[in-house]
């Protein structure tokens, strides 16, 4: 994949250009024109949104432009390219005609909550606190209220690119947060157990030193972290990549952070002498760390999948890990995807910031009227069966840093790879419970279900949605019984999940046990009284009683 435009996607916040005088016509032009482009030259976009649906929107924003500040019709466009999900679509606000302006701080999205990672020095008391809430609304409802903005290809993606809507004041008015259009916010924040209010002044460019999401410390900005030593994937920030022997752990830590080559050692040179290292050196495992990665050109993947591959003494089960994270996107998504399938890697960490297959490579389509670049994607990349799509790619071990582990340069992801021990645990928890119902070991199925559902390590595995759709491969294939004894179990570890009980009631309705299928449908109307969930129960209970 050539290289990404990540830098324009993320820089919405600010050097924007000057300011012109634009009509609402001239804004619903460009609307226009946006709306037949998709139709005629990226029909596939409608993927994850209906065209029934996107268009609705654009009628929508096309009437209520008239009534607009520029920077809500700028929101507005946001909104209509982000609704198709995909992270290389998307519109670029610094090279708008509307004037930006962003708090000077950065967020990061722990473990533990939402924290000022980095600011301005003239605001250090705001230095590692905790955020709570945006102009008196709470940071949770704030994060929903800017959603929209952002082209979220999965939660997170969202994490990693999507907080910086929270120090935008224009977002902030036109998604609803601020009454008016201010350059003062006020956040309320929390720190050693006080909380407090600070109010931030706006600034209207966006140069601020920060790196691969976390600021670098220089003279006018302070980071959170102590700076007095250095936690392995935040060294050698100026190279692409490096790799370090731990000679206590026998292992051989690379950090891989784009897809692309360094000018002094292209990246089939920097492998070779990497797998060279591996093989003449005492080394047992392979710790390959691309949480950072954004992307580049996949075409770029080959040496490093070929070259694991060919490393047998390396290659094997427990002896080779990949970090992965929410910034791990594009042709990092690529790399992943071939690892996962070709080597015997185990991940660790957070899941992914892209879909498994995705859109990617994106065009610019320049607006005719306002200059308003946006990027819109074209080539679809599928790397896995489509019945293996998912949003992420999730770790076999799921480990977050929180706030303190970043402050005192603890690395709890390499940690957790370091100390990997196979004991108890299960690097495929789906065909592990897979095998126990097709032995029918059904009271240890069930046993291992409840407790795999509670264990941190797997909170990234979708488990109801993966007994969901095997209840349904079971249920389409004729197999009834079977299928109940799927879907009941669904209920019984999701049971506040309106979904688990439509798809048991459609399971019992095709069982004949009608009464056990009303009484589902009853259930899930209750727990997702206006939603499509129980917009769907509804129209099944009409179903049941009208025969």
């Amino acid at each position: 994949m050539k290289q990404l435009l990540l830098t324009l996607l993320f820089c919405w916040t600010l050097g924007a250009t000057a300011q012109t005088a634009l009509t609402a016509a001239d804004w619903q032009t460009d609307l226009r024109f946006l709306q037949n482009t998709v139709h005629q030259d990226y029909p596939f976009l409608f993927k994850k949104v209906t065209a029934t649906d996107w268009d609705a929107a654009v009628e929508t924003l096309h009437g209520e432009i008239p009534t607009m500040q520029p920077h809500e019709i700028l929101a507005g466009f946001a909104r209509i390219v982000a609704m198709f999900g995909y992270g290389h679509t998307d519109l670029s606000w610094s090279r708008s005609p509307v004037q930006g302006h962003i708090l000077p701080l950065n967020l990061y999205w722990f473990s533990d909550g939402i924290y000022v990672e980095g600011c301005r020095k003239d605001y250090a008391d705001a230095l590692g606190a905790r955020v709570l809430n945006v102009e008196g609304v709470s940071v949770e409802k704030a994060l929903e209220a800017v959603r929209p903005l952002q082209p979220v290809e999965n939660e997170q993606y969202f994490k990693a690119y999507g907080l910086d809507f929270l120090l935008i004041p224009e977002a902030l008015h036109a998604q609803g947060i601020t009454k008016t259009l201010k350059k003062t916010i006020t956040l309320q924040l929390e720190r050693d157990g006080k909380t407090f209010e600070k109010t931030f002044d706006a600034v209207p460019t966006f140069r601020f030193p920060r790196k691969y999401g976390f600021v670098a410390s220089d003279s006018d900005w302070l980071s959170v972290r102590d700076q007095t030593a250095t936690p392995y994937y935040l060294k050698n920030l100026d190279k692409i990549y490096y790799f370090e022997y731990l000679p206590e752990q026998k292992t051989v830590y690379v950090r891989h952070s784009q897809i692309q080559d360094e000018k002094d050692e292209p990246i089939p040179a920097f492998y070779q002498r990497l797998f060279d290292f591996v093989e003449k050196n005492d080394v047992e495992r392979l710790v390959l760390d691309v949480r950072l990665n954004g992307g580049g050109n996949n075409y770029k993947n080959k040496p490093i999948v070929t070259g694991l591959i060919r490393c047998e003494k390396i290659n094997q089960p427990g002896k080779v890990f990949v970090l992965i994270g929410r910034r791990t996107f594009s042709a990092c998504q690529n790399l992943v995807n071939e690892l996962h399938t070709y080597t015997n890697a185990i991940f660790v960490g957070e899941p992914t910031g892209e879909n498994i297959n995705f859109y990617g490579d994106n065009r610019r389509v320049e607006l005719p009227k306002t200059k308003i670049p946006v990027f819109l994607s074209f080539a679809w990349w599928q790397d896995k069966p489509q019945w293996e799509n998912a949003d992420w790619l999730a770790p076999h071990i799921a480990v977050e840093p929180s706030i303190d582990d970043y402050r005192s340069n603890r690395d709890p992801v390499l940690a957790a790879a370091l100390d990997f021990s196979a004991e108890g645990m299960v690097l495929d928890p789906i065909g592990y419970l897979k095998e126990l119902f097709m032995a029918k070991k059904l009271d240890e199925l069930k046993a291992k279900a409840v407790e795999m559902v509670a264990d941190p390590r797997y909170r990234f595995i979708n488990f109801e949605n993966e007994f969901n759709q095997n209840g349904y491969n079971l249920l389409n294939g004729g197999q009834l019984e079977p299928a109940l004894y799927v879907f009941q179990l669904n209920t019984e570890l999701f049971p506040d999940s309106a979904n688990t009980w439509d798809s048991l009631g459609e399971a019992c309705w095709k069982a004949g046990k009608k009464d056990n299928a009303v009484e589902c449908y009853k259930k899930a109307i209750a727990l997702d009284p206006n939603g499509g969930v129980g917009e769907n129960a509804r129209r099944m209970l009409k179903q049941i009683v009208g025969e």
